[in-house]
């Protein structure tokens, strides 16, 4: 049996001497790789597997802090350590902050001392990769006791582009997807409008990924009720000694650089937040918070607005020149009223990954409750939709959800050309016309909604309103209001 290979230690120091007494001092038990310089120790980390380095802070060239900096970025896994006859503070800072270096060996060192170190050293290097194995094994084991069946549907519902946005055949989405699509393929800012709830997130998460910049990180943030400060560190960054703990932060527009981010609720941004996101848009650069200095960035910016920015510039609550910047492309949302037919197909999808999120198998709704839900106007657009679904899900005592379980608002809105009323009282109270034309219109409606919630029981329904059947029947002759089963042998005849 061949023995195990020795753990491999980088030496890294222009000194030849100070190289030859740490490699006599460590090669009994490591492998031991040398260089004199920052240059050729990236050479040696290419080509060959290092558990540890330990690297003299002044070299020609680069110094000891910039090289474990790039090794931080390239090799974090490489336990990295700092040989120094030095005491500079400012140096030993910057060796913990950007290069993570894990200690500090001062010269004159010791030979056990030296030895004990690198000891110390690997061990941690072979910890952290012990510990990354369990991960893996852990993840393993965790996703193959899922069916191959399931895999592929949480593919289908993760997949990030276009195909995301539900709609029928004959949506009056589809020439809005078309448009996104012919934009996202240009590297331009975008600006989308419509009411809040409509899905602005959602496309232009779409658009990114439809885009050459697909590859590249995806960031979402939104402006609404954020104070202006912690806007501008979460978008710009900050510099040392501006938060607490005196460290960096890096900001969004950094982070998306080469990718796109998606600025929600834009009509909301102060005059200072305004004038960066335009200095942004026109020089690609910015200032993080505390700094002096400028920072380049390419990203792309993709802005949502829940109201007309254009009245906004008209009144001088926002910038002209921003708002041409911001709206290079501009596309607008329907709400879900104006979309007659996705309705159905958006409340199936809800209703399954709501039913996953909270482990209740259902299989879909009755014809009944798809008529309802696709005859109200939904003001509050896919966020009430989805309220509704899962509310729906929760009451449900059948693996099919019926009409009874929908809010009485909705059940009681009439059913109209271009989405339901949203209020029976309100157009009773509202409407012109006489008393009783009005008060038959408030009947009409509560006997359906009624008869809904008892799943077209007229005894039950009948005794909750305090009538007769035969009451109640003369009622549904006069307002010729039908069961679903009475609907379906009407149109078979």
């Amino acid at each position: 049996m061949a023995p195990a290979p020795l753990p491999s230690v980088l030496l890294v120091d222009d000194e030849p001497h100070s190289l030859t007494a740490m490699k006599l001092a460590l090669e009994d038990e490591f492998e031991i790789f040398t260089a004199p310089d920052a240059g050729a120790a990236l050479g040696v980390l290419e080509n060959e597997w290092i558990q540890a380095i330990l690297c003299d802070q002044r070299m020609p060239g680069r110094t000891g802090v910039d090289f474990l900096t790039e090794v931080r970025e390239r090799w974090p896994e490489t336990v990295r350590m700092m040989i120094t006859g030095y005491t500079d503070s400012t140096s030993m800072v910057a060796a913990i902050n950007e290069a993570g270096v894990h200690q500090f060996i001062a010269k004159p060192w010791h030979p056990e001392q030296l030895l004990m170190a690198v000891r110390n050293a690997v061990k941690l290097f072979q910890l952290a990769r012990d510990n990354e194995r369990m991960q893996l094994e852990m993840r393993f084991l965790s996703s193959t006791s899922e069916s191959r069946l399931e895999k592929r549907r949480r593919a289908l519902r993760e997949g990030m582009g276009f195909e995301t946005i539900l709609r029928s055949p004959n949506s009056a989405m589809n020439d809005t997807v078309a448009i996104a699509r012919q934009y996202a393929s240009f590297d331009i800012p975008v600006l989308l409008g419509g009411e809040a709830g409509t899905g602005k997130a959602q496309l232009a998460r779409a658009m990114h990924y439809g885009s050459l910049r697909a590859e590249k990180p995806f960031y979402e943030f939104n402006l609404a009720g954020v104070p202006e400060e912690l806007a501008m560190v979460e978008l710009f960054g900050a510099k040392r000694g501006v938060l607490p703990g005196g460290v960096n932060r890096i900001g969004l527009m950094q982070k998306a650089d080469r990718g796109t981010l998606y600025l929600a609720g834009v009509d909301e941004a102060s005059p200072a937040m305004q004038l960066a996101l335009l200095r942004v848009l026109t020089e690609g650069s910015i200032t993080p918070l505390g700094g002096q200095e400028t920072v380049g960035t390419n990203l792309r910016l993709i802005c949502g607005s829940n109201v007309d920015l254009r009245s906004k510039v008209a009144d001088g609550a926002f910038r002209s020149d921003l708002y041409y910047a911001l709206s290079v492309g501009e596309i607008g949302l329907l709400p879900l009223r104006a979309r007659r037919g996705d309705v159905a197909m958006l409340a199936q999808h809800i209703l399954a990954e709501a039913a996953s999120i909270h482990s209740k198998p259902v299989m879909g709704f009755e014809a009944p409750a798809l008529e309802f839900l696709e005859n109200y106007d939904w003001p509050g657009n896919l966020r009430e939709l989805t309220n509704e679904v899962t509310r729906m899900l929760i009451f449900a005592q059948e693996n099919v959800l019926g009409a009874e379980l929908i809010s009485r608002h909705i059940l009681q809105a009439a059913p109209a050309e271009e989405g339901a009323d949203r209020s029976a009282e309100e157009d009773a109270l509202q409407a012109n016309g006489q008393l009783k034309d009005r008060i038959e219109l408030m009947e009409m409606r509560i006997l359906r909604e009624t008869l809904t919630r008892h799943r077209w029981n007229k005894s039950r329904a009948a005794a909750e309103l305090g009538l007769s059947r035969v009451g109640l029947r003369a009622k549904l002759d006069r307002y010729g209001i039908m069961g679903p089963q009475a609907r379906v042998e009407e149109e078979d005849d």
